[in-house]
């Protein structure tokens, strides 16, 4: 019994093409998601194009809070503040009994807790900021730390491939200690 099998027919001779060695081949991206590219010669998002080696002092920062955790925050705040002066003003506070006391403290925990799930369902952005042409501009915005932070790093080591002359790969992709035969 034989267990190799051989084509019925040898397949179709494939056309030879001559490489083209003069153009080089686009570099892959560092990072390329949808609306964000990240390359060693552009960072493109959301529309805008800025030339890597144009880009100066990146720097973080963190988005304001979201505008309904800080409007029901004050909100809050401002309604038990009012009926904590209403209820001293209206009522001797020794004639208060102590559920009374505890129920107060208990209230005065609400902002709190409202900025806390504020916060958990709307977190703050991440920033990314730089120098163009010497205007200081918002770069990229995230809510997602780890988005931010792989966009973030992509465009760092752009930065370092634009400044060693255009690397075709990163320095420690390549072996620099090579043994002599």
């Amino acid at each position: 019994m034989q267990t190799t099998r051989y084509p019925a027919r040898s397949p179709a001779a494939q056309p030879v093409t001559p490489v083209d060695v003069t153009t080089p081949k686009p570099p892959a991206p560092l990072y390329q998601r949808p609306g964000i590219l990240v390359t060693r010669d552009w960072f493109v998002v959301g529309g805008r194009r800025f030339p890597v080696g144009e880009l100066h002092h990146l720097h973080t920062a963190r988005g304001p809070a979201h505008q309904l955790t800080v409007r029901s925050v004050t909100v809050t705040a401002i309604v038990l503040a009012t009926i904590g002066i209403t209820l001293g003003m209206t009522t001797e506070l020794n004639h208060l009994s102590a559920q009374t006391y505890l129920a107060l403290t208990a209230v005065a925990f609400v902002p709190f807790l409202v900025a806390t799930i504020g916060h958990r369902l709307r977190p703050r952005a991440f920033e990314l900021w730089g120098e163009f042409r010497g205007m200081t501009v918002l770069l990229f915005s995230s809510d997602e730390e780890r988005q931010y932070g792989q966009v973030t790093r992509a465009l760092l080591r752009a930065q370092e491939a634009y400044r060693l002359g255009g690397l075709a790969e990163p320095l420690v992709s390549m072996n620099i200690w090579r043994m002599r035969r």
